[in-house]
């Protein structure tokens, strides 16, 4: 293995690559239930002429290669099944142009949730972009790579559908850009040039992406959280229903949670407005509190909680904090908002089963088009049991979510081969040959979307 050490080396230079025990721990687990798998290397490239070095490297010698973005992936996404080479793109970390004008920012693959909304606030403050409520560290492009969905969700939609351009290196090392980029233009729009899509939800087993254009959208001058809450979960679609007819809202989330005390088996709603003006926001709340849903304040069947200013970002990892030992995981699933009801009670079963304090949520994307459910289990990392409690919760609820008639959102190895048999046969063939065709030695994340 000295050549592949001194390969990499020659690559990206002394400092950035490692076989230390010690670092290569660190790299073989994420923040779920999956169990580890050790990398024989770790290297951080700066450009993606290195990545197309070093993937050309892997293929030479049939090396395993995975990407890694922030590093808070879950579900195992990015542990390497079969070791062989962690590429991490932390170095890629360069804000490229934001276009004020056309409202879209280029960057590196790198550059994390945290870094642009700073950028965006000091230098383009009239500009935002839709900021998932994961950790500041999370990257703009594994955001969309795994159809990731922000605070912009509705009524924009995933954060894969912001995406302008993307530059891959394919598995074979070749540099690819699609969009109007691909033809010499500005990073402004894919359209009509041919999708992007073999790039997006493919689990890094396609490419590498190395930049990316992103949409941005106005940010207005007043930014905050309405919070409105029922007792009744058959309540939910049609509040979500009246809300997004308004189009009033920035963005609507649902949740419920067994902690605190006083707040389980309610229905919770955070409402995000932005408003230029008090006169604006006022005007929104009106519409929203008095018109939209004034029948349920009405009828006492729903309670207007107030309005906070600043956004209020949900993150549901605090939950790792409601069971000794700091662990969570979810499932997500894209579903019919009217699904929202048997989500939720049918979550709230299997964590009671698994001795799991519930958590679930529901943001709606698009205007009510669909939403995205998670289901969260707290477990401590310390104790196999509990971690083994969290683990069959998953599982089943990837069953759930199928069930249900959804999709699972960013799946991993139980759930891909649930959808994989599922998949209509000739679907399921075309995936076959379009990996085959772009990595024909296998290397790109193995394990990811194969059939066991």
């Amino acid at each position: 293995m000295d050549i592949i050490h001194q390969g990499l080396l020659d690559i990206v230079g002394e400092g950035h690559i490692s076989n230390q025990q010690e670092e290569l721990f660190i790299y073989s687990w994420d923040l779920g239930t999956t169990e580890p798998h050790r990398p024989d290397y770790v290297v951080s490239p700066r450009t993606p002429q290195e990545i197309s070095r070093i993937l050309e490297l892997a293929n030479r010698h049939r090396i395993p290669v995975i990407p890694l973005g922030g590093g808070l992936s879950l579900a195992g996404l990015a542990v390497p099944f079969r070791g062989g080479i962690i590429i991490d793109l932390k170095r890629m970390d360069t804000i490229i142009e934001v276009n004020e004008q056309a409202r879209y920012a280029v960057m590196e693959c790198g550059v994390s949730m945290g870094q642009l909304t700073s950028y965006l606030e000091r230098k383009f403050p009239m500009l935002t972009h839709s900021e998932p409520g994961a950790p500041p560290t999370a990257t703009v492009a594994g955001n969309a790579a795994i159809h990731g969905q922000g605070d912009l969700a509705h009524p924009y939609g995933f954060n894969s559908d912001m995406v302008n351009g993307l530059e891959v290196v394919l598995p074979t090392g070749e540099i690819c850009r699609f969009g109007a980029c691909s033809i010499g233009a500005q990073w402004f729009t894919q359209h009509p040039l041919p999708d992007v899509g073999l790039f997006l939800g493919w689990t890094g087993t396609t490419g590498i992406i190395t930049k990316i254009s992103l949409r941005l959208f106005p940010c207005k001058n007043i930014r905050g959280t309405a919070m409105f809450v029922v007792d009744n979960e058959d309540y939910v679609p049609d509040i979500y229903h009246r809300i997004s007819r308004t189009q009033m809202a920035e963005d609507i989330i649902a949740f419920s949670q067994t902690i605190p005390p006083y707040a389980s088996g309610l229905q919770h709603f955070t409402i995000n407005l932005a408003a230029d003006s008090e006169k604006e926001l006022e005007f929104k709340k009106e519409l929203i509190f008095d018109d939209a849903l004034g029948e349920y304040i009405r009828r006492g069947d729903g309670g207007y909680l107030g309005f906070t200013y600043g956004l209020q970002h949900p993150q549901i990892s605090k939950t790792a904090d409601w069971r000794k030992g700091g662990g969570f995981e979810y499932v997500g699933g894209i579903m019919p908002v009217s699904c929202y009801p048997q989500c939720y009670r049918r979550g709230k079963e299997i964590s009671d089963r698994h001795d799991i304090p519930y958590t679930v949520l529901g943001r709606c994307i698009g205007a009510a088009h669909a939403m995205m459910f998670s289901w969260t289990y707290a477990f401590n990392r310390a104790d196999p049991e509990s971690v083994r409690h969290a683990r069959e919760a998953m599982h089943e609820t990837d069953e759930l979510a199928l069930e249900l008639g959804g999709a699972i959102w960013k799946p991993g190895l139980y759930g891909q081969r649930l959808v994989m048999s599922r998949l209509n046969p000739n679907t399921l063939n075309l995936m076959k040959k379009i990996k085959k065709l772009l990595d024909p030695n296998g290397i790109m994340n193995p394990g990811h979307w194969e059939e066991s």
